[in-house]
């Protein structure tokens, strides 16, 4: 596996809040450190542009500054390209002309948010179900950056104990199941289960009942499979990946390996820092 090669910039952007003295002991929420985050990768937005527009709710924080730049007329002629039926909603009501992958097959710079970050840029997305889309639409761009609050940073692949999702097709869903169980036979305290649209994708425990519960169903009309496991991945996560993807049955997965080009991570204290991953290269 290529090492990344990172250079970091040091940016304080200052909250509201912070800039009031009576509340300056006060840490900002996760919320507003995702707002902080999404603003600064919006910066590298441009007229002209087709956007990648994640999914969840650090991309809602972009998406909402793209709409407020085109109002504006700070920002003109771009075209979006969502990542789930939800993205293509936000942005619709923000006032982004939207497009798809058959219209613009190479994407200008993809702003998402990420669910976990490894220290070579590594990724896990998908806990929202949107996995699929999200990996061709930031697979096809030019520049995808990342953005995160420094809870999402963590020294190896699901190593929050939090689910790794694989999108898999209803037909079999239980075979399926059982192959990825086999794939990580031996694996210390490995579990995984189907996702249902009653169960928080971000719960590590079991319901007893799940199989009595509807299965939660993708924008592609998938399934999801939520693995776990307690100490996070080892191993080689190019390997892991084609073992996952060689199970018939399996449409893609959580894991995104050397996709992306930059990561901005705010900081509890409002500040942010940009980490570039000179080895990104995706033949774009």
């Amino acid at each position: 596996m290529q090492t990344a090669c990172t250079r970091t910039v040091d940016v304080a952007i200052p909250l509201p809040h912070l800039l009031k003295p009576d509340l300056a002991t006060m840490a900002p929420s996760q919320d507003e450190l995702k707002r902080v985050a999404a603003h600064r990768a919006v910066e590298l937005v441009e007229s002209g542009m087709v956007i990648g527009l994640g999914t969840g709710s650090t991309a809602a924080h972009a998406l909402d500054r793209i709409g407020d730049l085109i109002r504006s007329g700070a920002l003109r002629d771009v075209v979006g390209i969502p990542t789930s039926e939800w993205a293509a909603a936000r942005a619709a009501g923000a006032g982004i002309p939207l497009s798809d992958l058959n219209a613009h097959p190479v994407v200008d710079l993809s702003i998402d948010g990420a669910d976990e970050v490894d220290p070579a840029f590594n990724l896990v997305k998908g806990r929202g179900g949107s996995l699929l889309r999200e990996k061709m639409v930031e697979g096809a761009s030019r520049r995808f950056v990342v953005i995160v609050d420094d809870s999402k940073l963590v020294p190896r692949l699901a190593a929050s104990g939090l689910a790794v999702p694989v999108e898999i097709i209803p037909f079999g869903w239980a075979l399926t199941l059982r192959r990825l169980q086999s794939l990580f036979d031996g694996v210390p305290s490995f579990n995984l289960k189907l996702r249902t649209a009653s169960v928080d994708a971000k719960s590590t425990a079991f319901d007893e009942n799940g199989s009595e519960l509807e299965p939660f169903v993708t924008d592609n009309k998938n399934y999801i499979a939520d693995l776990f496991f307690e100490n996070g991945i080892h191993g080689d996560l190019r390997v892991i990946s084609d073992a996952l993807l060689r199970i018939t049955g399996v449409v893609e997965h959580g894991l995104f390996l050397g996709l992306a080009s930059s990561v901005v991570v705010a900081q509890k204290d409002g500040a942010v820092v940009v980490k570039d991953n000179e080895a990104t290269s995706n033949g774009i």
